[in-house]
């Protein structure tokens, strides 16, 4: 006599479903990505090398977002992740700038050097200590801590752009390279609030003018990329002390009469 359906014993799911798998494997290609970046520095292709840094930057933007559409996060991806960001916005940079200007000064280039390339591990160190804390503050109120991985590549990168479309020696200056990535590095691991993408709301009256803008910005980058690198890197060194302040203004409130935190993110490293 058999047993009715509702009854019967399911039998066990084997392999992995596609959505475990396609995130993870969205950002093993930004591993493969930041790599190929330092084997372009290794033969002097600039433009490859920053463009494979670029790519990392993206494919890391894409694979949260994926992992989270197809509900395939994973304690694993959360990790190779934060593997993947430690070598693409930390070592691979760190070796292009070293390649590329701090070779030239061997002590202090690769001092800085390697100042980029471990505090972007510890920055996403401390970033894993905290993913599970319930007590997250500025996580909560839209800001990071410290300048995240990929935004702190970029910033290194800085001299690396502007030397790319205005061809000045002196971008290429070790003197002024080195101080610069070491600056970045303490602006990784430092205590500073900085924004975080996903706090920025846009009011319904400027829909238009954002898709305009974004239009207009993607035209930039196509017709001239270096330049727009540099503006866009620029800028955003520029909203730091007003993200502080920020942050600051959202502490005294909350000091001052009980005030209920915003809904918490999730904010990438």
């Amino acid at each position: 006599m058999s047993l009715p359906p509702r009854l019967r014993p399911r039998r066990p799911v084997r392999g992995i479903p596609l959505r475990a798998v396609l995130p993870n494997a969205l950002t093993a290609l930004a591993l493969c990505s930041g790599l190929s970046g330092v084997r372009f520095a290794i033969g002097g292709e600039w433009e490859r090398a920053v463009g494979m840094i670029l790519l990392a930057a993206v494919l890391d933007g894409l694979d949260g977002r994926v992992a989270r559409l197809l509900q395939g996060e994973s304690r694993f991806g959360a990790e190779l992740d934060s593997l993947s960001d430690a070598i693409s916005f930390g070592v691979a940079p760190a070796l292009i700038l070293y390649l590329w200007s701090l070779q030239y000064a061997p002590r202090a280039g690769w001092t800085c050097a390697l100042m980029l390339a471990v505090f972007c591990a510890l920055r996403l160190a401390r970033f894993n200590a905290q993913i599970d804390a319930s007590d997250q503050p500025r996580k909560a109120a839209g800001y990071f801590t410290g300048v995240p991985a990929p935004a702190g590549a970029g910033l290194a990168l800085l001299p690396l752009f502007v030397w790319l479309w205005s061809d000045v020696g002196v971008a290429r200056s070790w003197w002024l390279v080195a101080p610069w990535t070491a600056g970045v590095a303490i602006l990784m691991v430092s205590s500073l609030a900085t924004y975080s993408w996903r706090s920025f709301r846009l009011r319904r009256h400027v829909r238009f003018e954002a898709i305009a803008a974004a239009v207009v910005l993607a035209a930039a980058f196509v017709s001239a990329p270096w330049q727009t690198l540099t503006v866009i890197a620029g800028g955003y060194l520029l909203t730091i002390p007003f993200s502080a302040a920020g942050y600051a203004r959202v502490r005294r409130r909350a000091v001052a009469g009980p005030q209920r935190w915003p809904a918490p993110s999730t904010p990438d490293a």
